[in-house]
């Protein structure tokens, strides 16, 4: 009852928390130089959508009138409260505004064209991370100090310590044909080529996974430094602790001993992380998908911050910040599901 109890009010915080992060990014954009209302005085007056309007002087040419018939067409000739309640409650969190860079779509439907290509980026990347790195911590930290050990080490910080976006255009050069002499083995970026439609479904299966190979490894490898060390870590403190010795002392073998006790409480803090796998089609692949060039998520906010899109921006960043906060208590579930001995007192 107590655990239902502090699932229930952490459901509830989420109201508020959203409340308060949205209101402080709303606030934010809208003193942000360059937003609508100067890329639209700047259409006007046939200035390249480049350059950035940032002083009141530009608007020289632009009448007073003009430029509030803008402002009203934006909604920026009402307080800001009545903004935001426009947003939050008619708007239904900014996912029925047209978008300011295509305005004969909502926000809604540019982040629903995209949630294939970032769900399947995103999932694979994050379950394959996991299913790669808590095997190799679990390896790590029985062969501790071998020559297993040094060596996966090195090519672990080796790979962490490369950006994601340098590895990423090294894989670019070497495997896609971009530099003359190297293999030309995968495509050199989006989600599946132009005759894509006409494939068989293998062939579709098949051309999917050519393109997203590169970035779904470079995504992997990022990770590999933190979640590999952090299962590695976690196990050699649980089999160092005296419930292991007391096994083995009973007559317990040390692979039971491991596999049957220290393994279950080693995973605790791993899934810490696990509550990521609800924000995966929209955190962690912006510079990836940029790189390879992939329509998702990730490139969608990108664009929607450099083009100042605030309804495709506050939209990603409402469905974040709800599925973020589902993940947290996702993952208190899952501590809860590990070991059933924890109790989650009141402050």
């Amino acid at each position: 009852m107590e655990r239902l109890d502090y699932f229930i009010k952490r459901l509830l915080l989420i109201i508020p928390t959203f409340i308060g992060i949205t209101v402080l990014c709303f606030l934010l954009i809208q003193f942000v130089p360059g937003g609508p209302v100067e890329q639209a005085i700047m259409q006007m007056k046939g200035i390249g959508s480049g350059e950035m309007c940032t002083g009141a002087g530009s608007a020289q040419s632009i009448t007073d009138r003009q430029r509030k018939e803008i402002e009203a067409y934006y909604g920026f000739d009402q307080p800001l409260y009545k903004r935001y309640w426009k947003w939050l409650v008619i708007d239904r969190i900014g996912m029925k505004m047209p978008s300011y860079r295509f305005p004969n779509k909502t926000a809604w439907q540019l982040i629903k064209e995209r949630f294939k290509v970032s769900i399947i980026f995103g999932l694979t990347g994050f379950l394959l991370s996991y299913l790669v790195c808590i095997p190799l911590g679990i390896f790590k930290a029985l062969r501790h100090n071998t020559m297993f050990d040094v060596v996966s080490s090195i090519i672990v910080f080796v790979g962490y310590a490369i950006p994601a976006f340098a590895m990423g255009m090294v894989l670019k050069m070497l495997l896609c044909g971009t530099v003359e002499g190297m293999w030309n083995i995968f495509p050199i970026s989006g989600f599946h080529s132009d005759g894509y439609n006409l494939l068989s479904p293998m062939g579709q299966a098949k051309d999917v996974f050519m393109h997203m190979f590169l970035p779904v490894l470079c995504y992997v490898i990022g990770n590999f430094a933190v979640l590999t060390l952090l299962m590695k870590n976690s196990l050699i403190e649980q089999i160092s602790k005296d419930y292991i010795r007391t096994v083995i002392a009973k007559g317990g073998s040390f692979t039971r001993a491991v596999w049957e006790h220290a393994f279950r409480n080693a995973l605790i803090p791993i899934a810490t992380g696990m509550g990521g796998i609800l924000t995966v089609m929209f955190a962690g692949s912006v510079i990836i998908e940029q790189v390879f060039e992939i329509p998702g998520m990730g490139r969608l906010s990108l664009e929607a911050i450099v083009g100042r899109d605030y309804p495709v921006f506050m939209g990603i960043l409402s469905l974040t910040s709800i599925l973020g906060l589902l993940g947290n208590i996702f993952s208190d579930f899952l501590y809860v599901i590990i070991d059933p001995r924890i109790n989650f007192q009141k402050s």
